[in-house]
């Protein structure tokens, strides 16, 4: 898409007094990244999640005046919204970043956050602390040039801004979506604060992830003194593994992965239950329903005789595909960073985020706004510190040019 037509949104001056204000900020953003990547924060650490999300509250609430609403939640952690109010007509913007990591409590003790030869290593370095504070500075940023005003963020250029901090995005996000969804039903246009790719791109489409159990029940026996007499889960569990795999290439961009076998008590017991778990991704929805289909098709048959299966889902994000409107916003993304020095592409990925949640409700949406880093989900998942100041000046003009285009406020 072109904007040949658009005058230019943000200037030159501007954009280098968002750099120049960025720069000025390192040092705190650096300190925070720190603090933040040192709390073990897994997903089922519910109170290191919690602890993240204080600071996020008590950042938006102290330093942005964003009315603060925390969604508790009893066993994941809690979710955490901040509102801020600007520009009477403007558009709507939400801002969503994840709070949890995949790690285990320990994690941080042994690995702690380290800079070495400008790379920023530690738990969720990447994914995603460095992104929910690029979020936090980029409207930290927009405030400080805005001059004095008052704390009710009148300074926002925006006509409102919702900024979503989810606690269970890495387990396909239970508890937040319904708060996600609730958010972005009145939204203009999304922005999610995953990392830019290792090469830099910006991410504009995502496969889509159904996560499934097929819970397989047979009949027990003595496997050595009347085996006739059982029905193994286990053998009925190894069919149904070669069938989903088989699965593999039947749709374009569909993959169908069995990552855990569970069944069995004993090897002298004949499996009276098992288990599978599969991963199931695709490009379309309709591809992904496609595959769907063709899983609860293999469940309901079963080479063993009287063995029965129930397909349980546990957890869902339909595809982000690239909508027209989205491209709007790429596209001034791509502009700002040719304005900054530096080109900037966007990219299709395997991994799913709260921006298939979004852009599956048709809401314009636009993933990887984060910093670069790479090596996410392992203990060499690191950051490039040089790309945190054109990545927070990138979003926070990013802003502004969505606040200012005539075209965003009229999608809606």
């Amino acid at each position: 898409m072109s904007l040949a037509d658009t005058p230019t949104l943000v200037s030159a001056t501007e954009l280098a007094n968002l750099r120049r204000t960025v720069e000025s900020l390192l040092p705190d953003y650096l300190r925070d990244l720190e603090q933040l990547v040192n709390i073990d924060c897994g997903s089922y650490t519910k109170p290191g999640v919690d602890e993240v999300g204080r600071f996020v509250a008590g950042f938006l609430r102290d330093q942005l005046g964003a009315e603060v609403e925390v969604d508790a939640n009893e066993r994941l952690g809690d979710t955490v919204i901040g509102r801020l109010s600007g520009t009477q007509g403007g558009p709507r913007a939400l801002l969503i970043g994840h709070m949890d990591t995949v790690f285990d409590p320990g994690t941080a003790a042994e690995r702690p956050f380290r800079v070495q030869e400008g790379i920023a290593y530690g738990p969720g370095v990447t994914d995603m602390k460095s992104g929910l504070l690029c979020g936090l500075y980029a409207l930290k940023v927009l405030r400080a040039i805005a001059g004095p005003g008052d704390a009710s963020g009148a300074w926002l250029p925006l006509g409102a801004l919702t900024f979503v901090a989810n606690p269970d995005e890495e387990i396909g996000s239970p508890v937040s979506s319904p708060v996600i969804r609730r958010e972005a039903a009145s939204a203009d246009l999304s922005l999610v604060l995953e990392c830019a790719r290792a090469n830099g791109d910006i991410v504009s489409s995502r496969k889509g992830i159904v996560d499934l159990h097929l819970v397989i029940t047979g009949r027990a026996a003595h496997a050595g003194v009347e085996p006739e007499k059982g029905r193994s889960a286990t053998l009925e569990a190894a069919h149904k593994t070669v069938a989903l795999h088989a699965l593999n290439g039947r749709w374009p961009g569909v993959t169908v992965n069995v990552g855990v076998i569970e069944g069995g008590t004993r090897p002298n017991v004949v499996a009276e239950h098992a288990r599978l778990k599969v991963d199931v991704r695709a490009v379309t929805r309709s591809a992904l329903e496609q595959a769907e289909a063709a899983i609860l098709e293999i469940a309901a048959t079963s080479t063993v005789p009287d063995v029965t299966t129930l397909v349980e889902e546990h957890g869902r994000h339909w595809p982000m595909e690239k909508l027209e409107r989205s491209s709007r916003l790429i596209q001034h993304a791509k502009d700002l960073a040719d304005e900054l020095g530096f080109a900037l592409n966007d990219a299709a990925t395997g991994g799913a985020s709260d921006a298939n949640t979004t852009a599956g409700m048709g809401v314009p949406s636009v993933d990887g706004l984060g910093p670069i880093g790479g090596n996410d989900h392992s203990p060499a998942e690191y950051l490039e510190v040089a790309s945190v100041v054109p990545r927070v000046t990138l979003l926070a003009g990013l802003l502004l040019a969505a606040a200012r285009d005539p075209q965003v406020r009229a999608w809606r």
